[in-house]
């Protein structure tokens, strides 16, 4: 009897070491060319794809198996820009004085899971306090909690004043003149030592202010709020901690600036003109441009007392002014990949901003590529993301629908693979 036992566990130990998801899709999203390729089978192994086959084949009596026979699988989409411990409203501006850290930490879980189930299975976080979402993305890396893969700035690096600086705008008795630790630098020596702290505080990235921005509450949402020596400190000191940097800049001057100091990539980019895309062109300056964003405040804008008087006249003029800048840098041939910066519109929704990139002249094909292929080459995560391909990540996502025949099936997804492991199935 005991040797029928051992000899039953033995025979599942195995199972469960050889065990394989096998996975059937309808069609896939080839990115590595831009086309769907029909009927092939996807073997997982742990956590990476270790095969991509075409035609069905036969999963082993051990194995998991998964029929998408009649769906669009895709990679996993990968947002750029997102504020997981944000949700725009009208209470928002008194939430920075009434809510604690532990608010937003609880809020920045939720908001996770809304992004997954979206289909969303990565994401870059651009900016929070409290290091929230650098625990988060360590809490859903050792399975505590279910989000996409994180990728967080920590702290935004701004200048004293400028967007960025937590205490801006707040009453006397509420400011201080926040320093390098904070992350709001004055000077090239300030600019290394806030890139530094980022590294103590175990950030992935760095991400800075050049301008001013819309929903800061300070009457200039353009002007250039850090200097080229500034920028430049922050560029060569993040290279030193292996870092890539992203730079919000709606204004022309502060873009210029950014990537001539050698930034990785321009976030919104509002009123950037033909100079200033050129010059991102040249210098392979990745744009992340967040047209949904700009489309939320200017509609916010409309309804009565929702943003304080400054916000409100910058949210009217920067915020439909997006895709027209979109349509001219994606002429010019910038490099392009897909960021919302929900967290202004709400989690959940990231994949409206496909339409939007539609509407201003992008091609379905390219829209998928941005939030896939170019998206993790501007995350340096190529080996490991973008693409159904042997080695990479189990990320995938199904559709009913062909999203290169309709874009807006992206809004509504089916399937979430995460990591091998099936997260929301039909």
């Amino acid at each position: 009897m005991n040797r029928v036992i051992l000899s039953l566990v033995y025979a599942t130990v195995c199972i469960s070491i050889n065990a394989k998801t096998v996975v059937h899709a309808g069609y896939i999203f080839n990115t590595e060319v831009g086309s769907l390729e029909p009927d092939m089978s996807i073997v997982i192994e742990d956590n990476r794809i270790t095969n991509v086959v075409e035609g069905f084949v036969n999963p082993d009596l051990e194995d998991i198996y998964i029929d998408l026979t009649g769906y669009y699988v895709l990679p996993g989409l990968i947002d750029m820009h997102v504020h997981l411990t944000n949700q725009s409203s009208s209470k928002a501006y008194l939430e920075r004085i009434t809510l604690n850290a532990a608010d937003y930490a609880i809020r920045a879980m939720k908001n996770a899971e809304k992004t997954l189930l979206a289909g969303f299975t990565t994401v870059r976080n651009l900016g929070d306090s409290d290091s929230i979402t650098i625990s988060l993305r360590n809490a859903i890396s050792n399975g505590i909690v279910s989000g996409p893969r994180i990728f967080s700035s920590g702290r935004t690096i701004s200048s004293t004043g400028g967007h960025g600086d937590a205490s801006n705008a707040l009453n006397s008795k509420f400011t201080s003149d926040l320093g390098p630790k904070d992350g709001v630098i004055n000077g090239e020596e300030d600019a290394l030592k806030s890139v530094r702290y980022r590294y103590k505080e175990n950030a992935d990235l760095i991400k800075i202010t050049a301008t001013g921005g819309v929903l800061s509450n300070a009457k200039d949402g353009q002007n250039p709020q850090m200097t080229v020596k500034e920028i430049t400190a922050i560029v060569n000191a993040a290279k030193d901690y292996g870092f890539k940097v992203a730079a919000h800049a709606h204004g022309a001057e502060g873009i210029k600036r950014a990537t001539i100091a050698g930034v990785d990539s321009i976030e919104h980019g509002t009123l950037m003109d033909q100079e200033g895309a050129s010059l991102m062109r040249d210098k392979g300056t990745f744009y992340v441009p967040t047209l949904l964003a700009g489309k939320w405040v200017a509609d916010k804008a409309l309804i009565k007392d929702y943003y304080p008087p400054f916000v409100e006249k910058k949210a009217l003029e920067i915020g439909p002014k997006l895709q027209s800048t979109f349509t001219m840098a994606h002429q010019a041939g910038v490099k392009i990949a897909f960021g919302t910066d929900s967290g202004v519109s709400p989690h959940g929704e990231n994949a409206k901003e496909f339409s939007l990139m539609i509407e201003a002249g992008m091609s379905e094909k390219d829209a998928i590529l941005s939030a896939t292929l170019y998206a993790s080459e501007l995350l340096g995560e190529k080996e490991n993301l973008g693409s159904i391909s042997i080695g990479k990540y189990a990320d995938l996502i199904g559709v009913s629908k062909s999203p290169l025949e309709d874009i807006k099936i992206l809004e509504t997804i089916d399937f979430v693979m995460k990591g091998g492991e099936a997260i929301k199935e039909p």
